[in-house]
């Protein structure tokens, strides 16, 4: 459970730093992905999915 959270609390780090550090370059990437065709967006986020699950079982 413990490795549960502090894999959240990275995730909320992470985002938090992107949000305070470049909050203009997010506004950019998310005007890319809205023009990108759900098929694209699809394919980005089983990527991120593949590649998450890739790290986490490198890890474990």
């Amino acid at each position: 459970m413990s490795t549960l959270l502090l894999g959240l609390g990275l995730v909320f780090v992470i985002e938090g730093l992107v949000l305070a550090l470049a909050p203009s370059r997010l506004d950019d990437i998310l005007r890319l992905l809205a023009a990108l065709p759900v098929d694209q967006r699809r394919l980005l986020g089983l990527l991120g999915v593949a590649v998450g699950t890739g790290l986490v079982l490198l890890v474990t």
